[in-house]
């Protein structure tokens, strides 16, 4: 949630910052309603201080049976149920203005390039050689034996499209991946917790994932919770309506969780396979900092993710994202995308983001400064590290190896227990 003192009083700044975005923002009903709303509440408490004079002056009369008294006590009454009417429109109003302000999205930094496409988008990083992956190489769901190994039909049968079931030495592999991920993270100093993976609407509200404004999230509608698409949803909310000390920022937590996004609307060949799941296994990074270390956290928290990618052997690029094709709560954005040799295609893994104070606003997560003073709002930043499916993707097309089988990292060795990936 933006600052609201923003709307008020820097209003050109923020309608020309949200612009770059791709979100559409209904500025002539926000600011009607933000001159209602505080015309009532004005209202609301005029009258309140009315009703109290009425309260002293019924208070000073001696003789309460005399006319003047049971008059005073009913022009009381009067202006008793015209303030309760009154405060009722005020909140009514601010209801619907807190429901309005949800709908401007984070400001996008300065440092993000302006554009209003992926095509826009600057290639901030990159990393191995593209060329230099398998001469075996080919689309991981072409691979013969891929079925044996993901069965996307079975996941269908059980559940539905975009929920496979992996099996044997692949479910291993997957295991060894969250393994692998969250032992790097917690040599990065990141602690780990293992959280619920439904989240009631408050906590999706908070992070930016409702309003549901694509709609990608699942919900249990019985019990008014939804599926989580990240685990930076649960995480973040950990400190929900809670204030740090200075002291003890910045503070990292690492997550695996099974992640559920519908994806409406996708099809074609660019989502077959692994490329795009409804359900899928991620390790998230979360940070709360200091304001003024914000943006450097980010850069570290990249750094972070593209360590993973190194050590698994696969070519990458860092993608600075541009302001239209960022994220509703971002204010910037890296995305790591691997190369995928047999599709020859680069595959998002990571998102890196730093949302500043929009998501602390909304959380009401602040930190005491050290020097005294009211209580600040902190910056929440978060990344994949990693996303499994496409990093698995990758690693089947570019390590295929002439006899079908998948030569493994050496990062994931200490968890496979093996050099290759066979199937029969």
């Amino acid at each position: 949630m933006i600052d609201i003192k923003l709307l008020r009083d820097d209003f050109a700044t923020l309608r020309d910052a949200v612009a770059k975005k791709k979100f559409t923002v209904e500025w002539d009903t926000l600011l009607e309603l933000d001159a209602l709303r505080r015309q009532r509440i004005a209202q609301a408490e005029a009258k309140k201080a009315e009703q109290n004079d009425m309260n002293k002056t019924v208070a000073q009369i001696a003789d309460k049976k005399s006319p003047e008294f049971q008059q005073a006590i009913q022009a009381m009454k009067a202006v008793a149920q015209e303030q309760k009417e009154l405060d009722a429109a005020a909140k009514a109003t601010d209801a619907q203005f807190h429901e309005a302000i949800l709908s401007i999205p984070n400001m996008p930094h300065a440092s993000v390039p302006v554009g209003s496409s992926e095509e826009d988008n600057v290639i901030a990083a990159s990393w191995g050689d593209t060329e230099a992956v398998s001469p075996f190489a080919q689309p991981h769901f072409e691979i013969p034996w891929f079925s044996k190994a993901i069965d996307f039909e079975r996941g269908v049968k059980a559940t539905g499209a975009g929920f496979p079931f992996y099996l044997g030495d692949t479910a291993r592999l997957v295991r060894a991946l969250i393994n692998f991920f969250l032992e790097e993270a917690a040599e990065q100093g990141y602690q780990e917790v293992l959280p619920p993976i439904l989240v009631n609407p408050a906590s999706a509200t908070a992070t930016g994932q409702l309003p549901d404004k694509e709609g990608q999230m699942y919900h249990a509608a019985n019990d008014d919770l939804y599926l989580i698409p990240t685990a930076e949803v649960p995480v973040t909310n950990f400190f929900r309506d809670e204030i740090f000390e200075q002291c003890n920022l910045p503070v990292y937590r690492c997550a695996y969780t099974p992640c559920f996004r519908r994806e409406a609307g996708s099809w074609g060949a660019h989502v077959r396979g692994l490329n795009r799941l409804h359900q899928f296994d991620k390790v998230e990074l979360v940070k709360w900092v200091h304001p003024d270390e914000s943006f450097a956290e980010l850069e570290k928290l990249r750094l972070d993710a593209e360590r993973l990618v190194q050590k698994l052997e696969l070519p990458y690029r860092v993608l600075l994202m541009c302001s239209g094709d960022i994220g509703f709560p971002h204010a910037k954005q890296y995305d790591i995308e691997v190369w995928a040799g047999g599709q020859k295609r680069w595959l998002e893994v990571s998102s890196c983001s730093n949302f500043t104070d929009f998501q602390a606003r909304r959380a009401g997560i602040r930190f005491r400064p050290e020097g005294g003073g009211k209580p600040q709002m902190v910056h929440t930043l978060n990344g994949s590290g990693l996303a499994v499916p496409r990093v698995l993707a990758a690693l089947l097309e570019n390590h295929l190896q002439e006899d079908g089988s998948v030569k493994i990292p050496q990062a994931l060795h200490k968890w496979m227990g093996q050099e290759y990936l066979r199937h029969a």
